[in-house]
């Protein structure tokens, strides 16, 4: 009866074994951004990509396991020759993904050294269109051609490229020295063309500055004589108009008693001093009958003043 019971024990715990088994085979968690390959019988049947998936156990097999994710891979140092015939040593990096998890597995037995490999042949290609300087001057557009190139080849293999960047080119050590000595002779050359301008802009604001100070000269002279011709103008017109006053003034208590009497006055004081000063220039002094009198003097010049008045 033990030996019943063991048996029987034994089995259901082969069956729960095989149990395991069927459902651990059955069953495949596929992790994010990896895709597998599913071969049945030696033959591929389909691909599954992440999450929980069922197989058909012992008859499905995982025969490929392709990453979706973009990977990097070193693109090693390989030598190529320009359009002008100089020999570089050129390495890159390359940037691509799998599209297609068939097309990888079954297009190509490694896809990635076939990538590599491509892209090598692909670069000296595109080096050998152009000439040493553009290979510096035009990296860009180098890397983009090569990558144009490389995907319409790869497109079988279920592979996209996406990046391809060059790292360094290193030409040979006579052609650096020879670009080392035309950049030195560019620089020189640069910095004599910049001390001559410096010089030229430098004459030309001297220049500038002389011209504008003769200009603020000749502006400052032109105003300074135009000040003072309106000063002279001003002063002579202030004059004119302080005699007319005068005049006017004088005119004005002429016409008066009191008036009459002080120009009297003043006439005679005036006809005695310029006797005066006649006899002291001459010994010799002729004098009318009657100009010794005064009066007579002053009568003759009233006699004017009047006649003035009168008109």
């Amino acid at each position: 009866m033990n030996e019943i019971l063991n048996a029987v024990i034994s089995v259901e715990f082969a069956l729960l074994i095989l149990v395991i088994i069927l459902l651990k085979s059955s069953i495949k968690f596929v992790p994010q951004n990896r895709a597998y390959v599913i071969e049945r019988f030696g033959k591929f049947n389909k691909s599954i990509e992440a999450g929980l998936n069922f197989l058909v156990p012992f008859i499905d097999v995982v025969a490929y396991d392709r990453s979706l994710k973009e990977q990097a891979v070193d693109v090693p140092g390989q030598s190529a020759i320009t359009r002008d015939n100089i020999s570089l040593i050129v390495d890159g990096v390359l940037y691509f993904r799998v599209l297609d998890p068939y097309k990888a597995s079954y297009g190509v037995d490694d896809y990635v050294f076939a990538v590599i490999q491509l892209s090598q042949t692909t670069m000296r290609s595109e080096i050998g269109k152009m000439e040493l300087d553009k290979t510096f001057e035009e990296r860009d557009s180098l890397n983009t051609n090569i990558v144009a190139a490389i995907n319409d080849a790869a497109a079988p293999w279920g592979v996209q490229v996406l990046r391809y960047e060059i790292k360094d080119i290193v030409p040979p050590q006579s052609v650096m020295e020879a670009m080392e000595r035309q950049m030195k002779a560019e620089r020189e050359k640069r910095a004599q063309v910049l001390e001559s301008e410096g010089d030229r802009q430098a004459a030309i604001n001297v220049a500038e500055g002389q011209k504008q100070a003769q200009v603020l000269a000749a502006e400052a002279e032109k105003l300074e004589q135009i000040l003072k011709a309106e000063g002279e103008a001003k002063a002579i017109m202030q004059v004119a108009v302080a005699q007319a006053e005068a005049l006017e003034t004088v005119g004005n208590v002429a016409k008066t008693e009191q008036g009459q009497k002080a120009i009297q006055l003043d006439l005679a004081t005036k006809a005695i001093g310029a006797k005066e000063a006649i006899a002291k220039e001459s010994s010799i002094v002729l004098l009318p009958d009657n100009a010794t009198d005064a009066s007579s003097m002053v009568a003759q010049a009233m006699s004017i003043i009047g006649t003035m008045n009168k008109s």
